[in-house]
């Protein structure tokens, strides 16, 4: 079972200032404010009272947003103080950070280690230093790679989050950032595709005519060669697309961009499609027939609105009857008969 992440966000504290894409309170919906211990105990008791809570073995607390160790060094502390008292009665099992490459030193990861923060998600976005800088993100590759090497060195799990499409990104020069961080061997990834979100200087760039993020299509293409890419090397993608707020979600805070409210998924379906294709039958084949599948997987071969059930017609020439429950199927493959 996947742990239960408890989530706290605290937007855009710490931050040295804010980058072009930026503004994690209409992403996040949670209003910019410092947060404080008290709120940290008042979460973790609301979560504690969730009836599924005692289900999970695994708990984390999860500061997401901001730069956690951009805060000063005792507000640091205020924060994970509040949460050390569940950590010592075993509400929680660890806790997880997100910060920036350049924001690190070896007496804020003492302070991290010591109140059992087990992983540090960075804020990477993008190994090309010229997107970095058009972005105004303030740091550089050679910055996330110090970075991750101090963090392993410290004992930390590393997460890496990328943001396919930032001003001066294209396909190619992202998939050259997949392959640095490969290199870089994080424990896990997240994936965003960058969206134009109002009120923000990319907004301003759109509208200026200077910036044309990607299409969904594009988007969804290069998040595809980058999952695979990684897990076929042994790195999770734990996440792929943005969880917006449903403030986010409202036809104007998006202005433009590859937002889908199933973004993931139908990443994770195109991915499953190209698993399954050999196990087709042939063009003309077949003029009906029905497809076997593990009963968890039978979402990704339908795929979005039955959109994979249409490929799979398309490329066979056959109508599909049905998808049925088979647990005797490998996962990532099908079986299919004549009807």
């Amino acid at each position: 079972m996947k742990p239960l992440i408890i989530p706290i966000f605290i937007s855009h504290a710490g931050c040295p200032h804010r980058c072009l894409f930026c503004d994690q309170e209409k992403i996040t919906d949670q209003r910019a404010h410092l947060t404080d211990p008290s709120e940290v105990r008042k979460t973790l008791d609301t979560a504690t009272r969730a009836e599924r809570f005692g289900s999970y073995k695994d708990r984390e607390l999860a500061f997401y947003g901001g730069t956690f160790t951009g805060l000063s060094k005792t507000r640091m502390k205020s924060l994970l103080d509040a949460a050390a008292p569940y950590i010592q009665n075993g509400t929680l099992k660890s806790i997880r950070i997100s910060t920036r490459p350049d924001s690190l030193d070896a007496e804020r990861l003492a302070i991290l280690k010591a109140y059992h923060v087990t992983t540090v998600e960075l804020g990477v976005q993008s190994m090309n230093d010229r997107v970095l800088t058009l972005s105004r993100r303030g740091h550089t590759a050679k910055d996330s790679e110090a970075a991750v090497r101090m963090l392993k060195s410290h004992g930390f799990s590393v997460g890496i989050q990328l943001m396919p499409g930032l001003p001066g990104d294209s396909e190619e020069s992202f998939l050259a950032t997949v392959e640095k961080v490969l290199a870089l061997k994080p424990q896990m990834v997240r994936l965003y595709p960058a969206l134009v979100i109002k009120g923000t200087g990319m907004a301003r760039l759109h509208a200026e005519g200077t910036f044309k993020p990607f299409s969904l299509e594009e988007a969804v293409n290069i998040c595809i060669n980058s999952v695979m890419l990684f897990e076929q090397n042994g790195i999770p993608v734990i996440r792929i697309g943005l969880m917006g707020s449903p403030s986010l979600t409202k036809r104007d805070r998006i202005v433009s961009g590859p937002w889908h409210p199933a973004f993931g998924f139908l990443v994770r379906a195109a991915i499953h499609f190209k698993s399954i294709a050999p196990d087709l039958p042939v063009f003309g084949e077949a003029s009906q027939l029905r497809i076997h599948a593990p009963a968890k997987e039978i979402p990704l071969v339908r795929g979005y609105k039955n959109h994979g059930l249409r490929k799979i017609e398309q490329m066979t020439g056959a109508t599909v009857m049905g998808v049925m429950p088979d647990d005797t199927v490998p996962s990532g493959k099908i079986r299919w008969e004549l009807i």
